[in-house]
């Protein structure tokens, strides 16, 4: 008699990063659940439910401060007129403080217009600045901004800080709808996931995401030039990471390039 082969167990496929989020998310709503059938409290992480929002003060400074490097940038590297996206920076951010003076989590087309606005002029300001760095390095112009040493290396430092904070504004302006859409929990898709999601017994269920986080996924990203300990999902976030690390892959070459070069 032939004998039948054993069966064998089918093999499992590992999860990916977003099948593992949304296995949690699906284990943390039935917990919930559980809880709530028993009189106990929902048990719900912080960045799946509504939440009072985060603190507007880390977000100001930051914008205060890409506003005060705009505005100290040489005129060779600087968009003009020099001093029109600082103020209109600076008028968007009064605007948006009066709006939200404490919690960001009011939603409203004119609040996010205004927020998006202010994004572009610290975005359009950073891209020019980056842009005439490069083009002044790669064809030697800019006498007295990039062929002495410690001009280059404070204009060269400055950019690559104002691109670390640009893109830590990208990724918390656009993460599942921006940071007010995320203190209402309108979307639980995530288009990062940080580690406190995938390993939340390590964290407090009140943690939920905020500007600082994403300023550290901007500077490992611009440092490392890959994700690190937060994984992009959504494929906007993969596009915009790959261009963060070319920026500044050309910017640090450039500048160490030519630093070599005039030391030498």
């Amino acid at each position: 008699m032939n004998e039948q082969p054993a069966p064998t167990a089918p093999s499992a496929d590992p999860l990916t990063g977003e099948q593992h989020v949304m296995q949690h998310v699906r284990q943390a709503r039935l917990e919930a659940l559980l809880g709530t059938a028993h009189g106990r409290p929902p048990h719900l992480p912080a960045w799946l439910r509504p939440t009072q929002g985060e603190h507007r003060l880390p977000v100001g400074i930051a914008l205060l401060l890409i506003m005060g490097l705009q505005v100290r940038m040489p005129r060779e590297l600087s968009m003009p007129p020099r001093y029109l996206l600082p103020a209109l920076g600076l008028v968007l951010l009064v605007v948006l403080t009066i709006a939200s003076p404490r919690r960001i989590n009011r939603e409203s087309r004119l609040l996010r217009s205004a927020s998006m606005a202010l994004f572009v002029a610290a975005a359009v300001g950073t891209a020019w600045s980056a842009a005439r760095l490069v083009y002044l390095l790669a064809t030697g112009g800019g006498r007295g901004v990039v062929d002495k040493p410690l001009p280059l290396l404070v204009n060269g430092g400055s950019l690559w800080l104002m691109n670390v904070i640009v893109f830590g504004l990208a990724y918390w302006e656009f993460d599942r709808g921006g940071p007010a859409a995320r203190a209402n929990a309108r979307k639980i898709h995530p288009d990062f996931v940080f580690t406190q999601m995938t390993a939340p017994e390590l964290a407090s269920r009140d943690w939920e995401p905020t500007f600082l986080d994403y300023v550290y996924l901007s500077f490992t990203n611009a440092t490392a030039f890959s994700p690190t300990d937060t994984l992009p999902l959504s494929r906007w976030a993969k596009l915009t990471m790959m261009v963060q690390s070319a920026i500044s892959l050309v910017t640090v070459a450039l500048v160490i390039a030519r630093a070599v070069n005039i030391f030498s």
